[in-house]
């Protein structure tokens, strides 16, 4: 797998960094899109779903074609206490898990990029595909976020 795609997945760390400057708690936890989450809760669920992904990463290369559980992200955003959580400590470890498993990418042959696992939901996925999910979550949400803050008048 070329670089550039692994360098994007690791320079979009910062990303939830910016989402979040600026905001008081009230914006933070506010819904300014009526039913959407919160700033919040976005912001949470990207590290979830960051974490979920890097493990579904590492076990593609390790196992034999293993098989990937999704979650359910809106029960994790409705009881996982999102609103209580501290947001700093949620952006530094979106960063610091990006750099982390950047590098860890940057260490495999090509061939690793291949390897698959099977996910109950969307079937079969390599490597390479979940990097390029990944890449793609963020500016999924990265949009959904921009509107909640013009919605609070934050640009």
């Amino acid at each position: 797998m070329g670089h550039p795609l692994i360098d994007e997945f690791e320079a979009q760390g910062s990303r939830p960094r910016g989402w979040i400057a600026g905001l008081t708690k009230a914006q933070l936890t506010a819904f300014p899109v009526p039913g959407t989450w919160s700033v919040a809760q976005l912001v949470v669920h990207v590290l979830d779903s960051d974490m979920a992904a890097g493990h579904r990463m590492r076990r593609i290369v390790a196992e034999e074609t293993p098989l990937l559980i999704a979650y359910d992200e809106t029960a994790f955003a409705s009881r996982l206490h999102y609103h209580e959580t501290d947001l700093g400590l949620v952006v530094e470890l979106f960063e610091a898990h990006r750099r982390h498993i950047a590098q860890w990418l940057r260490l495999l042959p090509e061939e690793a990029f291949a390897r698959a696992g099977v996910h109950n939901q969307r079937g079969k996925v390599t490597l390479g595909q979940f990097v390029q999910i990944y890449v793609d979550h963020v500016t999924h949400h990265e949009r959904f976020l921009l509107a909640k803050r013009r919605a609070l008048g934050v640009p």
